[in-house]
């Protein structure tokens, strides 16, 4: 069964259709190098919204920051010494990133090109991106107005020719883009260390940021999720840039986050919530099982006075963050819990 968001370009504070209960899905990021491997594990365990596999044990191109840059249309990077960097023209890191990405969109159209129900890609979003790059000359992008246009910009057409190009592949399937920005929160509080480690760059106004972000949801044309596994997200941010949803690991939600977690939920936001443990338990230690996986949103669901009926088509389960540092047998485990736990959700939201 298929999820169903709002559709871009409605208000934010519109509630949407409601998800298909007990749903479950991936951050992004899977172990290995066999992008057919990690896709049919995917497809298997998580057929309510499945997502196309990152694969950063591939190497420089297959990480998050890479694969944004073989995105960026007329912008170019490359790998140097201290991270990457903006380059006057497309290096072999580059087109490696590209070459994994076409590798990627070949498994998912020869997989699931018949697929019908929601579809999720994730590309690193503008504010983390911006962050995470540096200029030909030195120095962050983010420390350059000028760069930080240039980038945004260059960002939101290849979102919206990769939203076109899984389209393509995949001419069934209602595509869902998840946006990472595991930096959003250091970017907007003015904690993104300069490039010698030594200071600390000025915090991204406000505004801007929200420019940034709603320039890329709106260019994406398809419902976008913002992903964030740090703690004290904007979420208000992320409502009013056009976001559909919100992705956040429930271990790190505080006290403070409860009343901006209620709001968003009543705006109508889809919220993907980290439920289960991203790293393997030690040897010895038990996975938990489903019932106990939910708890935490159960318990969430009661401090913000919700209705329980509505928890299961309000909430999506996920791992908590990215599953990259897992091994092969722990991925399949993660996500078939994620799965299960969905099903609790539906079966059994009180408890």
């Amino acid at each position: 069964m298929a999820i169903e968001l709002p559709e871009p370009g409605e208000p934010a504070a519109a509630p949407g259709p409601a998800p298909a209960p007990g749903s479950a899905t991936g951050i992004g990021s899977a172990p290995g190098e066999d992008v057919r491997e990690a896709f049919r594990v995917v497809l298997g365990e998580l057929p309510d919204l499945p997502h196309l596999p990152e694969l950063p044990a591939r190497g420089p191109g297959a990480d998050m920051v890479g694969r944004a840059v073989g995105l960026l249309a007329g912008l170019h990077g490359d790998v140097q010494p201290a991270g990457w960097r903006l380059v006057d023209v497309p290096g072999r890191d580059e087109r490696r990133a590209v070459s994994w990405l076409g590798e990627d969109l070949d498994a998912a159209e020869e997989l699931a090109g018949q697929a019908d129900g929601a579809f999720k890609v994730q590309v690193c979003g503008p504010l983390t991106l911006a962050a995470s790059l540096e200029l030909p000359r030195g120095g962050r992008a983010l420390a350059d107005a000028g760069a930080r246009r240039d980038l945004t910009a260059s960002l939101a057409e290849g979102v919206a020719e990769h939203v076109a190009a899984v389209r393509r592949r995949l001419p069934r399937a209602a595509v869902v883009l998840q946006l990472d920005e595991p930096g959003m929160t250091a970017v907007l509080d003015g904690r993104v260390p300069t490039a010698s480690g030594l200071g600390r760059l000025a915090a991204l106004d406000r505004g801007e940021a929200l420019q940034a972000l709603r320039a890329v949801i709106d260019a994406a044309g398809a419902p976008v999720v913002v992903h964030s596994c740090a703690p004290a997200v904007d979420l208000r941010l992320v409502r009013e840039a056009g976001a559909r949803g919100v992705s956040l690991d429930a271990s790190l939600l505080t006290a403070r986050d409860e009343e901006p977690v209620g709001e968003a939920l009543e705006a109508g936001l889809l919220l993907l919530l980290g439920l289960v443990p991203s790293v393997e338990p030690p040897a010895g230690t038990r996975l938990s099982g489903a019932a106990a996986t939910v708890d935490p949103a159960r318990r969430l669901w009661h401090r913000l006075g919700l209705a329980p009926e509505r928890l299961a088509s309000s909430v999506v389960v996920t791992p908590a963050c990215g599953l990259a540092g897992a091994s092969p047998a722990y991925f399949r485990r993660a996500l078939a819990l994620a799965r299960a736990a969905g099903k609790v959700l539906t079966d059994d939201p009180e408890g």
